[in-house]
């Protein structure tokens, strides 16, 4: 086999997002997100913590950026805090002209170091506002408007800088994890010991729906309006790992493998190329799975530029025989970490869900490239976190030669898929730029390439994989 290479315009780098890095929250007028909220009620977060400091990003930005230029990344996604731009989230409320500032200065920083932005609209963190004011997600027809009037505010405002847009980030975590799993802001699910109100059967079926026509109606106001003249690219990211059989002889666990995929990824990106969800969805769900009138059809079908992939890890995939419960959202069957014979996934992290597996990784962007007809795709997170991390000494924390293990393993995977697979990826970026607040599990579990010193200012110290990643890059982009 020839020698696996990248495209020398590869375009490579780190991402973040906003609530998990910026602090600042009443700053400047930034009013509460869905998240603000939910780390209020007590044993939702790890430590009781919050992303009020985080880190402090809103201040240090410029320190962030030089991090970027100094490990030689091309590129930098980041996200954007809906309530730091619009308090009150509506289509009639006002735009805070001081949190917009704070985007423009960041991309005005990125272009002059030689940094594409790359800027995710949501990433989570819906105004509170809209939440309170029409049940946020669960509206269609407000919550669409709103976050395509929103989605215009930017545009306008960044869309002669930025050239990359993701519309929303893994709408699988909103839908399951905030409305079945309750997890995750809102925190809605059928678990009365977990919350008094949501109903795990039906609401996160909804709110992947909205997610997909808010996705098209973003996606139109910017090709109808801004696209001739910024000349830009425009897609939605989606979460997936990638799935073997737990017993490789059994056809109704190799059949499950396939129905895994189509109830996280097929879930948003069949209805994005094929113009509606997978049949496995819709025989397992019936009417629980919302239908598209032929609008929302004409919405989705067809809107991205770019397929955004989110990519972590691996399971195994074992059937389940008899009717599912009607809080299945796996598709009938179990995600288990080791096989039939006892053997490992992969080695263990200190997130529990996640075990490396590299050849995963390019087994599933074939998956994604056949399935939809070879799109231009762009890897918008991938990363892992160390077991034990957080416990050790700062000096050993920057010794992560762990995840430099990861990265190498799993970049390496993604040219196999780009030379000798056929497909068209031409980005990648690792999460994360640092370490940051890990949503439920707070600041017990660390994912940067960039130690944060919390107990002292939030001073950021380059890991060893931070300096190991331009290395990386340039010799798979050299031979090309």
């Amino acid at each position: 086999m020839s020698q696996s290479t990248l495209p020398k315009d590869f375009l490579w780098g780190f991402a973040t997002a906003s609530y998990q890095i910026e602090g600042a929250p009443h700053e400047d007028g930034r009013a509460d997100s869905i998240w603000d909220t939910f780390c209020r009620i007590p044993g939702k977060i790890a430590g009781n913590e919050n992303g009020d400091i985080a880190c402090d990003s809103y201040h240090q930005y410029k320190q962030d950026v030089k991090l970027l230029k100094d490990m030689g990344a091309r590129a930098y996604r980041f996200s954007i805090s809906w309530s730091r731009v619009i308090p009150l989230g509506g289509r009639e409320d006002p735009v805070n002209q001081k949190g917009l500032q704070y985007y423009v200065n960041l991309v005005d920083e990125l272009l002059a170091n030689g940094i594409e932005p790359m800027v995710t609209l949501y990433h989570w963190d819906l105004p509170e506002a809209l939440d309170e004011r029409y049940g946020g997600l669960l509206n269609t027809d407000e919550f669409v408007a709103d976050f395509a009037q929103y989605s215009r505010t930017i545009f306008r405002a960044l869309g002669d800088k930025v050239k990359y847009w993701v519309t929303f980030n893994e709408p699988w975590c909103s839908s399951i994890l905030g409305y079945n799993e309750g997890v995750f802001a809102p925190g809605r699910t059928s678990n009365r010991s977990k919350s008094s109100v949501g109903d795990s059967s039906t609401e996160p079926w909804l709110v992947g729906h909205n997610l997909l026509i808010a996705h098209g109606a973003a996606v139109k106001v910017y090709r109808e309006e801004f696209k001739s003249r910024q000349g830009g690219q425009i897609g939605i990211t989606l979460n997936g790992d990638w799935v073997e059989p737990w017993d490789p002889k059994d056809p109704k666990d190799i059949e499950a493998c396939q129905r895994k995929l189509e109830f996280s990824i097929a879930w948003f990106a069949d209805p994005v190329y094929r113009g509606d969800y997978p049949e496995s969805m819709r025989q397992q769900l019936g009417d629980r799975l919302p239908k598209f009138t032929p609008e929302q059809r004409a919405l989705v079908q067809g809107s991205n530029d770019f397929y955004g992939m989110n990519h972590y890890c691996a399971n195994y995939i074992k059937h389940r025989s008899g009717d599912p419960e009607p809080e299945d959202y796996l598709g009938n069957l179990e995600s288990l970490l080791s096989n039939k014979e006892g053997q490992d996934i992969g080695p263990e992290t200190q997130s529990p869900w996640l075990r490396p597996y590299a050849i995963g990784f390019r087994k599933l962007l074939k998956w994604i490239s056949d399935r939809y007809g070879r799109p231009i795709i762009y890897v918008t997170e991938n990363g892992t976190s160390l077991k034990g991390e957080n416990d050790l000494a700062k000096e050993e924390i920057l010794e992560d030669d762990f995840r430099v293990w990861y990265f190498k393993e799993y970049v390496t995977a993604m040219a196999d898929a780009y030379t000798h697979d056929d497909v068209d990826v031409r980005g990648y970026m690792a999460w994360s730029l640092m370490d940051n607040f890990e949503w439920a599990e707070g600041y017990t579990t660390r994912f940067g390439v960039t130690f944060v010193d919390y107990e002292n200012g939030q001073q950021r110290f380059p890991k060893k994989s931070a300096k190991a990643m331009k290395g990386l890059f340039d010799s798979l982009m050299s031979k090309s």
